[in-house]
């Protein structure tokens, strides 16, 4: 396999774009080779097979979600609030929301991976390991919640970003916005 790993990158963020177009049938190292304007056969000497490719777009799903330095940061940064946290749920929302190709390629990947036990071993491994850490940070941050509480929020925080992106006339902008604040004003407790 080949190991040009700015080339590899560049095939598997194709793969994302794909895999959110067409859907997971629709994933084929043709289509990727095409979606990254590299001559045919490209995927293929970079990818052992379909099931390597599909394991690949659920790791780097993730690494394009993780923010940079700075905005990690500015996140740990201000007051330790109900009010703070409800500013910091719609910011990952809105990041989230942003790379609209790479969710939507991430429900492909899940349906796909009740049929593909070894990516159901790498999305059930990568999900728990991005809840570990929203909870390791929350709590670390010093922002009011418990683990529980972090864990619901991110599940509703998780749907309220399926329909923003898959069916956007559900919930307006506002409502979303105004529905974080409620769910972090009822799930997290008053006070310091």
């Amino acid at each position: 396999m080949r190991q040009n790993l700015a080339r590899r990158s560049a095939l598997v963020d194709a793969a994302i774009e794909v895999l959110a177009r067409d859907g997971a049938r629709g994933l084929t190292f043709r289509a990727v080779d095409v979606e990254a304007g590299v001559p045919k056969g490209t995927a293929s000497n970079y990818f052992a097979s379909r099931d390597e490719l599909l394991n690949q777009v659920g790791h780097r799903v993730y690494e394009r979600l993780i923010p940079d330095e700075a905005t990690a940061a500015g996140m740990v940064a201000g007051p330790h609030t109900r009010e703070r946290t409800v500013e910091l749920v719609r910011l990952v929302v809105e990041r989230v929301a942003a790379f609209r190709t790479g969710f939507i390629a991430l429900l492909e990947l899940r349906l796909e991976a009740t049929r593909r036990p070894e990516l159901r071993a790498v999305l059930t491994a990568r999900v728990a390991e991005n809840v570990e850490e929203n909870v390791t940070h929350h709590l670390a941050s010093g922002l009011p919640g418990d683990a529980d509480a972090v864990k619901m929020i991110y599940l509703a925080a998780n749907w309220l970003v399926v329909e923003r992106l898959t069916l956007p006339g559900v919930f307006s902008e506002e409502e979303a916005a105004r529905l974080i604040g409620d769910l972090v004003e009822r799930v997290l407790p008053s006070g310091p």
